[in-house]
């Protein structure tokens, strides 16, 4: 054989070599596309989940973070953007990408613990030091004077929570009387000098832009707030009844098919049932699932009577008809703003 002939073969022979060793050692690649104040949360979720993979599988794994308010992110994911993961704070962000090209399963509720929510918020309120406007309640939010900052409902998960609490709160106060609870969220709403797109921005607008009495958000955020900003300058107030706000995760079927990533999306989200995934959400304040870990961690979450959109408001396809579907009645409050 000549010398060309056999380098040659020896060069063919390593580039197979190579091409056949190249996927063991290959990164995985994870998109976590999710809402606008769990930005911490995954900044400790992701490198604790990645040292997990690496132990079991010998690969790396990376995952990128995706933010905004839950529907803008939800449209996002519709428009083409390729999460591997949609992490939400309400159902119809998911179930829109559902009906909408089928990326993610119809039965994706049961493919996860707690029909796929691995903790869950409730709304709060957080005021100025001292409390000067005396905020005690929702029905404080509807007074003349009193400036409430909220991300706007049409956008964001955590301005819909807000919309919905006040209006369970109004139903639950006039006994079932839907023309006074439009009459009272209508006040509140009146109230709100500016909607941010997303519940981050709420919290810039209320904290570094100084506007507004209070501001209303999930219950994480706002001691987020507090660690943050320091100097004492909010008080957290929890109103006599609130909504809970279970966080719904799912896999992004037709990306991960694409991609390959079924596995490592579904470990990834499957992580945040596990014992370490629980006592990070319940770190961060959000109210974990796993009852060793919620009585652990018990002082960090007061006892308070919440409600549903399941349980009082007759289920989010009802909800998002009645109030947010264009036309509806947030629609016909905002026009009069």
């Amino acid at each position: 054989m000549s010398q060309n002939r056999f380098l040659a073969r020896l060069i063919g022979g390593v580039g197979l070599l190579a091409a056949s060793l190249a996927p063991a050692f290959a990164d995985t690649t994870l998109l976590n596309v999710s809402y606008d104040v769990s930005r911490e949360l995954y900044k400790e979720i992701n490198p604790a989940f990645a040292a997990q993979w690496q132990g079991k599988h010998r690969e790396k794994i990376n995952i990128s973070q995706s933010h905004g308010g839950s529907s803008k992110q939800a449209g996002a994911v519709i428009g083409g953007l390729e999460a591997d993961v949609i992490t939400m704070n309400q159902a119809p962000d998911i179930d829109i990408l559902v009906e909408r090209g089928g990326l993610v399963a119809a039965d994706w509720k049961k493919r996860f613990p707690h029909e796929a929510t691995p903790y869950s918020s409730i709304s709060v309120f957080l005021v100025r030091k001292g409390n000067p406007k005396g905020i005690k309640d929702w029905s404080d939010l509807a007074r003349p004077g009193v400036a409430v900052i909220v991300p706007n409902p049409k956008t964001s998960g955590n301005g819909r929570y807000t919309w919905l609490a006040a209006w369970g709160y109004a139903l639950q106060q006039y006994k079932g009387d839907e023309v006074r609870a439009r009459e009272f969220v209508g006040k509140l709403f009146g109230n709100v000098p500016v909607l941010d797109g997303g519940g981050r921005g709420a919290t810039t607008t209320f904290t570094q832009r100084g506007v507004g009495d209070v501001l209303v958000t999930f219950e994480n955020e706002a001691v987020l707030i507090d660690k943050e900003v320091g100097g004492g300058q909010f008080d957290l107030v929890y109103p006599s009844v609130t909504i809970e706000a279970p966080a719904p995760v799912a896999v992004v079927d037709k990306v991960v098919d694409k991609k390959g990533t079924r596995d490592a999306a579904t470990a990834y989200l499957n992580f945040l049932f596990s014992p370490e995934g629980q006592d990070i959400i319940a770190r961060h304040h959000f109210r974990p699932r796993d009852p060793a870990l919620l009585k652990k961690y018990a002082a960090r979450f007061p006892a308070v009577q919440t409600f549903t959109v399941d349980s009082a408001l007759g289920g989010w396809a009802k909800v998002q008809k009645a109030h947010f579907a264009d036309g509806g009645l947030y629609d016909q409050i905002a026009a009069r703003r």
